[in-house]
């Protein structure tokens, strides 16, 4: 007997299901880089917020594929959010996202929308390698192919810094107010970053623009913090079986969500607090505990994982020897180096580990290993250069550096490519290549990479010794008996 599904559920009955009237809702945010991550976090919040104040709907923008809208724009950009843990499975329909613009094709409307008056805020998730910036000193890459674009052609940007630059010009010769720039992505002070490569970039085009943006724009810096896997073809028909609502793109997250945010705005901000989002004085001290704990440790697990021939994250904490690596990163070196109560790191890494765990979530460990080039400067290599200041141990976050060199070699323990996706994998390929699997010249090759290791890491001996150890071990035993070997202390890890 064939399977029965409910009815095909209509757009119209999905916007009934609302806690709003969405007909009334406007748009007050444009979003820059529209992802699961940013559907299941920011566009929730607002979606809660729409209830009481329906002036902060979201006009989304892809920047480099389309598929987000084609995917979306025939439901009316509804989606379903499915939060999942290892008890249960809950859904709720989101309607704060109005539209999503295909900026390769809607370039026009996109800088319309921006110039808008009713937009108040610009908010971004556009990963790291989308500010167009060195991420090992956090400013403008001058050299960057858009950025070389954007100052060619400064009234048709393809960069994010560019697309801002340009609206608040535009905005500027209008009199209208400025746009608050909001940074939703995993890099230090975010704000204080955004706001460096948007002035750099201004300033390379226009040097009154750049005195307007630092005296009328707000940055503020913010602390992200929510699980969201790659959307795939099982959750999609899960969440047909249970609704009837032949969703494209759902998006399937964890129940935990946090948001840290810095309280300065240019031009007034939605209430925030009345949904759960943590307004501050200064982000900095949750945002290096995420960085250093959750993205660190996340990144370490993803690598290692990986290379161990766990696909899932779930997968890769399960194993007892991976998960006391990632839980004595945390432990002996994350945590020594913030200054947040010790208690509340612990409870936190508690969190992280059980989180990690969520048999529910089904995220890759190679979704999290994307763009490494980019991650590991704000994820390790902090707590790597805090804890040689202090000439203490740094064998947990230097064996993840390990394992990304590793991993960007490009051919895994049993003989099979990895598909390294980097902005940096051609480069990162060429020098592994050149090394010929010799440990001491695959370090000494990559550490040369300075838009990673910045000028200071290459000439700590402490450090260069360590990754080769951890590297040859890597190479000569793999990833399971090097790890077991340092959980039971007999490798030198310190």
């Amino acid at each position: 007997m064939a399977e029965e599904h409910p009815p095909q559920a209509k757009v119209q009955d999905l916007e009934r299901m609302l806690p709003y009237d969405r007909s009334r809702v406007t748009a007050g945010i444009v979003h820059l880089g529209v992802g699961a991550f940013q559907r299941a976090h920011l566009a929730t919040y607002v979606d809660t917020i729409l209830a009481t104040d329906p002036t902060w709907g979201i006009i989304g923008a892809s920047l480099r594929r389309p598929d987000t809208r084609e995917a979306l724009v025939n439901q009316n950009f509804l989606y379903t959010l499915v939060v999942r843990s290892a008890e249960n499975t809950e859904m709720r329909v989101i309607g704060s996202l109005l539209d999503v613009l295909d900026f390769q094709r809607q370039s026009v409307q996109l800088m319309a929308a921006m110039t808008n008056p009713g937009i108040r805020i610009v908010s971004l998730t556009v990963t790291e390698k989308g500010y167009c910036h060195n991420p090992a000193t956090g400013r403008l890459d001058a050299q960057h192919p858009d950025i070389l674009h954007d100052i060619q052609h400064p009234d048709a940007p393809r960069s994010a810094p560019g697309l801002i630059v340009r609206a608040l010009a535009v905005r500027k010769a209008l009199g209208i107010a400025p746009f608050t720039v909001l940074s939703c992505d995993n890099l230090p002070a975010n704000g204080e970053t955004t706001a460096r490569v948007v002035t750099g970039f201004a300033g390379l085009v226009d040097r009154d623009l750049t005195r307007y943006i630092e005296d009328n724009v707000s940055f503020p810096s913010t602390m992200v913090d929510r699980i969201v896997p790659a959307t795939t073809d099982a959750d999609r028909e899960m969440v047909f079986k249970q609704t009837g609502f032949q969703d494209a793109w759902p998006v399937v997250t964890e129940p935990f969500c946090q948001w840290v945010v810095e309280d300065q705005f240019s031009s007034g901000r939605p209430l925030f607090e009345q949904v759960g989002v943590e307004m501050v004085a200064d982000v900095a001290p949750y945002e290096l505990m995420k960085l250093r704990m959750l993205n660190g440790s996340h990144s370490t697990l993803a690598y290692l994982g990986y290379l161990s021939g766990y696909e899932y994250v779930s997968q890769a904490i399960a194993d007892p020897f991976l998960r006391e690596v990632v839980s004595r990163l945390m432990t002996e070196e994350a945590i020594l180096t913030l200054s947040m109560p010790k208690t509340s790191l612990v409870h936190y890494r508690n969190e992280l580990l059980e989180r990690f765990a969520n048999p529910a979530l089904k995220h890759r460990a190679s979704q999290i290993a994307m763009d490494g080039s980019q991650k590991l400067p704000q994820r390790l290599l902090g707590t790597i250069r805090d804890r040689l200041v202090q000439n203490q141990s740094i064998g947990y976050a230097t064996l993840g550096v390990s394992a990304w060199m590793r991993y960007v070699m490009g051919i895994d323990e049993s003989g099979q490519d990895i598909d390294v996706r980097d902005p940096l994998s051609v480069i990162l390929r060429q020098v592994a290549d050149a090394a010929k699997g010799e440990p001491a010249a695959v370090v000494n090759g990559l550490l040369n990479v300075k838009s990673i290791f910045g000028e200071d890491l290459p000439h700590s001996h402490a450090f260069r010794a360590m990754l080769v150890s951890h590297l040859q071990s890597l190479l000569s035993y793999g990833v399971k008996r090097t790890v077991e070997t340092i959980v039971k202390g007999t490798l030198q890890n310190s």
